[in-house]
């Protein structure tokens, strides 16, 4: 199976579960795929000017919350990011589609037992909070874009 991004797909944890870039037109899982959509559209330097810029912002958004910066983003399926959080009323949401493939990364500290991550496409950026093991999540930041 092919990719359109040109992302390294050999060591996903979801190969049996993926459907091929290529062969479903850029929805491997069957949902939205943040790269496929730039480089269809405009091609691959697009999607890399976009992905630079949304880089960007969200270097500028950590600066302001006091985390420190990214130093790159990934396309990664919604069903490895999409975590579920406590809202007020004490009920949990996930905001990401497993199905789909968003831009993020992961900023650990190891030694705080902490993690902020980060999901992304054009429409919002979303930075958490969660211990190494996944649990406790706390939304930090969610901005519509």
């Amino acid at each position: 199976m092919g990719t359109i991004c040109g992302a390294n797909c050999k060591d996903c944890g979801l190969k049996n579960e993926c459907r091929g870039c290529c062969e479903t037109g850029g929805s491997p899982f069957g949902g939205r795929c943040v790269a496929a959509e730039y480089i269809k559209l405009g091609g691959k330097a697009a999607y890399e000017e976009f992905k630079s810029s949304l880089l960007a912002e969200i270097n500028g958004l950590c600066e302001n919350i006091g985390i420190p910066k990214a130093d790159a983003l990934t396309e990664l399926c919604g069903k490895f990011v999409n975590l579920k959080y406590p809202l007020p009323n004490g009920k949990y949401t996930a905001f990401l589609k497993d199905e789909n493939v968003y831009l993020g990364t992961q900023i650990e500290f190891a030694d705080r037992g902490v993690c902020y991550g980060v999901a992304a496409d054009p429409g919002f950026i979303l930075i958490g909070s969660y211990s190494v093991d996944g649990s406790e999540p706390e939304i930090v930041l969610y901005k519509k874009r």
